[in-house]
């Protein structure tokens, strides 16, 4: 559970076991009464009012289901489908499209594009929001995302397609592996694009008691992914606090 991923934080098992708790997608089940209780009971921890009874296992439970569900600063629900606890459910029929054989061009545009959509509303509906963001800079995530995907796949499958030196068995096998370079550089060209607005401004720094101290644009360079909420294609922590937690100088 999450009791033993966070003591064990320094260690790959440690966040490995951390990151199954973010992504699990049975928290996408969990009911708005059981969000309540859940928030609720973290609320009488943090006043010192718990009730008598309660477990560690208890509260563990309720900070995943609140960290799974609500966003840390602006405490609102994430919507479901761009929640991280839903990343896999509603990602996996993505993947498989991209992964499909025999795909037209129209085809190899719509499943990039339809991945690049889901990933930049994902970075978005997990992004840092302590600060405000231009609407601008989402959109410039969203296009730089969409065009380098769509532009690397269908400029390699016909690179492919050209290539007569390769035998049609060998010339389909390197087709399946065109959306990896795809993905991998537009997701690397979204999550800066969408989050340069962090580097440029710096985030907020909070000290041991959640009081805000500062704004660091050092700590956004510094940040340990194993502490920042974000949203990446390839998945942030959280802190355990609900809070962004930074790491630097300010």
């Amino acid at each position: 559970g999450g009791r033993e991923a966070t003591s064990a934080r320094t260690s790959f098992y440690g966040r490995f076991r951390h990151f199954l708790d973010i992504i699990d997608p049975r928290t996408l089940f969990v009911t708005e009464s059981r969000l309540r209780e859940a928030v609720q009971l973290l609320d009488d921890y943090k006043h010192g009012a718990l009730p008598p009874g309660v477990t560690d296992e208890q509260l563990w439970g309720a900070q995943k289901i609140k960290q799974a569900i609500l966003h840390p600063d602006t405490n609102e629900k994430i919507f479901m489908p761009f929640r991280m606890s839903g990343y896999i459910p509603f990602g996996t029929p993505i993947v498989v499209g991209l992964l499909l054989p025999n795909q037209t061009l129209a085809s190899t545009v719509f499943w990039q594009w339809l991945n690049q959509s889901h990933n930049a509303c994902v970075n978005y509906a997990n992004r840092n929001a302590t600060k405000p963001s231009p609407t601008s800079k989402f959109i410039q995530g969203y296009l730089g995302a969409v065009l380098s995907a769509v532009s690397i796949a269908v400029g390699l499958n016909v690179l492919v397609e050209r290539a007569n030196k390769f035998t049609p068995a060998t010339r389909l096998l390197i087709q399946r592996f065109v959306p990896f370079p795809a993905v991998a550089s537009a997701n690397i060209c979204n999550v800066v694009l969408m989050r340069h607005t962090e580097l440029e401004e710096g985030i907020d720094v909070l000290d041991g008691d959640g009081n805000l101290v500062g704004s660091s644009r050092i700590a956004a360079k510094h940040v340990r992914p194993g502490w920042r909420r974000g949203g990446g294609s390839w998945g942030w922590g959280r802190s355990q606090g609900g809070e962004d937690q930074v790491c630097g100088t300010v």
